[in-house]
């Protein structure tokens, strides 16, 4: 449910930041979308799962600059208009629940690396593997400060 919910946010995020979509009308758009014909993956998100998206998107909005801020210091040879814009969204709400959410570090990563290989170019997986692997080992040496984690 949590990685249907983080596809949701992604999905909603890029059309907001790439399209000029209001944020609510891109999560609109976005839930019609999943579970539709053209979705592979049609599992429905139960309320619990839309509620999470939500919290995701709006959390990130939230802390926007600080979240953007983060990632510049942490992506070692690109900068944020190199990025494949894909990458970049789903490294944005990565790093907000990185940094944010209570989530565990481990499943968190692996399904964002799940999402940039489904949405992404040939090296997104690899490359967000390595931006967030690089951002949980400057949380660990305590250079980034990160909500405390679920056990």
């Amino acid at each position: 449910m949590r990685r249907r919910a983080r596809e949701l946010a992604m999905r909603a995020l890029f059309a907001h930041t790439q399209g000029g979509v209001d944020l609510e009308e891109a999560l609109r758009h976005a839930l019609e979308e999943m579970g539709g014909e053209d979705d592979p993956y049609g599992d429905p998100l139960d309320e619990e799962g839309v509620a999470f998206a939500r919290r995701l998107l709006f959390g990130y909005k939230a802390h926007q600059e600080e979240v953007d801020r983060v990632l510049k210091e942490t992506v070692e040879g690109w900068d944020f208009g190199q990025m494949s814009k894909t990458d970049l969204t789903v490294l944005r709400l990565a790093a907000y629940e990185m940094l944010h959410e209570p989530t565990p570090f481990a499943p968190l990563i692996e399904v964002a690396v799940k999402i940039a290989k489904r949405y992404g170019g040939e090296h997104s997986g690899a490359f967000v593997n390595g931006v967030l692997g690089r951002l949980f080992r400057r949380i660990q040496e305590g250079e980034v400060k990160a909500a405390p984690k679920e056990d």
